[in-house]
């Protein structure tokens, strides 16, 4: 694990960790998704990527690990902020500008984005909206970012909500590490690969000694999404690469499909067996996807 450092946005300071050579590796920012700490960006999948030549950097959205935590709630209602319900305390265009404090912090100009999940939102919406910031865009397990609320339900898979709303954290360390194994398990356990448990628990351990689980984060950031309105998809030039599960019991693989689509020149790719979480076993075959797409947007090198 790198030494972690920090960029500030403002009030708000961004935890973040970089691997490779930032001078001269192909700068790659890895954004994390809902409630999700950057260390669950397996240590395996970022070494490939600096074995394939990326200096990469990750950090941990605001609001999770150990960047600047929000005020608690007494009673967190997370899902009651896609209905409009919660007044948010920030939006995804302040969560943007954390990304790009990131990248200013490492002297990044650009840089090639891949998010995951509620990152591929965050990366599609800097594609939008920052356009000279971004080479190329790497949505994985995400929806169309500017499908609104209601767009983006109709790619939600309800069944895997009653298996999380059966996990009751409990009052030990030990328990509430438990819980986030099983979070982890009820959206990324594939039917097809082994499911990853030394490595769930130890990262869920390094997650919650880092800081615990707050329902509260999930809460506020879904009503950061509802509270910005990004531009159409159709405004992206960056060169892009759509990845989804096709066994994803959360985001149904459609929603990778639709923002490919809306996309101009986009590639989507389906992987079977694939749920909500990449398994290493297609860590080299994602790395080699990410590879191309970012030396056909650099270009060739130039001659010296």
């Amino acid at each position: 694990m790198a030494d972690v450092e920090f960029a500030r946005n403002g009030p708000v300071s961004i935890a973040y960790e970089a691997f490779g050579d930032l001078a001269h590796g192909r700068p790659l920012l890895l954004i994390m998704g809902l409630d999700f700490q950057m260390v669950w960006w397996p240590d395996g999948f970022v070494d490939r990527l600096v074995d394939a030549g990326f200096a990469v950097v990750r950090f941990d959205n605001r609001d999770t690990g150990l960047s600047t935590s929000f005020a608690p709630i007494a009673r967190p209602r997370p899902f009651r902020a896609l209905l409009g319900g919660v007044t948010p305390a920030y939006t995804s265009r302040d969560m943007l500008d954390d990304a790009l404090a990131v990248m200013d912090a490492v002297g990044w100009a650009d840089a090639h984005v891949l998010g995951g999940s509620m990152g591929a939102a965050l990366g599609q919406g800097l594609a939008m909206e920052d356009p000279q910031r971004v080479r190329s865009l790497v949505s994985v397990m995400g929806a169309p970012a500017d499908s609104g609320v209601l767009g983006m339900l109709r790619y939600v898979r309800p069944g895997v909500f009653r298996a999380l709303a059966r996990i009751r954290p409990g009052e030990t360390d030990e328990e509430r590490v438990d819980a986030l194994v099983e979070i982890y398990r009820a959206v990324g356990a594939s039917p097809t690969y082994p499911f990853p448990e030394q490595w769930a628990r130890e990262t869920a351990r390094v997650s919650h000694a880092r800081h615990p689980r707050d329902q509260a984060t999930t809460q506020r950031q879904l009503a950061a999404g509802r509270a910005h309105r990004f531009p159409g998809l159709a405004t992206i030039a960056a060169p892009t690469l759509v990845i989804s599960g096709l066994d994803d019991p959360l985001v149904h693989w459609t929603a990778g499909r639709d923002t490919a689509r809306r996309i101009p020149g986009a590639r989507f790719v389906g992987h079977p067996g694939m749920a909500h979480a990449m398994p290493a076993e297609l860590f080299d075959e994602i790395v080699r996807d990410v590879q191309r797409l970012a030396v056909d947007a650099d270009g060739p090198p130039a001659r010296t």
